[in-house]
């Protein structure tokens, strides 16, 4: 297997794998333990609408894509929180219009776009030098953020109400929250695409919930089985000739799958 990262492309696909992975891990751990997996997923449908976006204007899809993962988040945030309309509902409100407003943006632009396949189902192959510096310069914002609010983080996802009580800013964190799920987003997208997302966010972490009751160590045992994910995945999409995303999303699954069948096996004889 280390005869494949003679090549270039693959040394890049490694270095994106390994940074996704850090992302994924730490704000995956947030996601699972404050049971945010619909938001991250409606995040992720809702940066459709700046893929289009940027298509339409001839622009880097990152630069439609970074802002506008922000605002879902924050929209989502603040829909469900100041007004009556409940969470569940905002996500789905956004979840489609940010698809929809992508395809009609998409549509209005003559010719066939082909680099937008790999964003909805991700193309870790095709990562280069410059979405390499734009995902290693999230990853440093994402491990400032969780190192500085760590302690805010932790009684936010455990107990929001007695962090409310304890004088955390509940509402400035949690809107922090998601600026972070948004970055892990942005830098899952080149890895995994839109539509796949919500897997590496969930499958690693919620594995790794199951091995120990420690948020740090939850992070880490996330970030190193994403990390395995993604290696796998990528050999089998070499040796099988399979897309890469996919065959990640697919190997993690039938990891969760089978670790939660020997769980149940090991837990009837006790």
């Amino acid at each position: 297997m280390s005869a494949l990262f003679q090549y270039q492309f693959l040394r890049h696909a490694l270095a994106a794998a390994l940074l996704a992975s850090l992302a994924c891990g730490v704000v995956g751990s947030y996601v699972v333990v404050k049971k945010l997996v619909f938001i991250s997923g409606g995040i992720s449908h809702a940066v459709f609408g700046g893929l289009g976006l940027a298509y339409f204007f001839g622009l880097h899809p990152m630069i439609g894509v970074i802002p506008f993962s922000l605002l879902a988040a924050w929209g989502i945030g603040g829909i469900s929180r100041r007004s009556r309309v409940s969470e569940d509902a905002a996500i789905g409100v956004l979840w489609a219009v940010g698809m929809a407003l992508g395809v009609v943006l998409i549509s209005l632009r003559p010719g066939y776009a082909p680099d937008l396949f790999g964003y909805l189902f991700g193309n870790i192959l095709t990562v280069g030098r410059p979405d390499l510096a734009v995902m290693a310069l999230l990853n440093g914002a994402i491990i400032v953020a969780t190192v500085v609010f760590y302690r805010d983080f932790l009684a936010l996802c455990f107990d929001e109400e007695f962090a409310r009580v304890v004088g955390v800013r509940t509402g400035l964190i949690y809107n922090l929250l998601l600026a972070l799920i948004a970055v892990t987003v942005v830098i899952l997208i080149r890895v995994v695409g839109v539509i796949l997302v919500i897997a590496l966010f969930t499958i690693p972490a919620s594995i790794a919930r199951r091995l120990t009751s420690s948020l740090k160590l939850m992070m880490a045992l996330a970030a190193v089985l994403a990390f395995l994910f993604t290696l796998g995945g990528l050999w089998i999409s070499w040796t099988a000739d399979l897309p890469a995303g996919a065959a990640t999303v697919l190997l993690a699954g039938a990891v969760f799958g089978c670790f939660g069948l020997a769980q149940s096996f090991f837990s009837t004889f006790r």
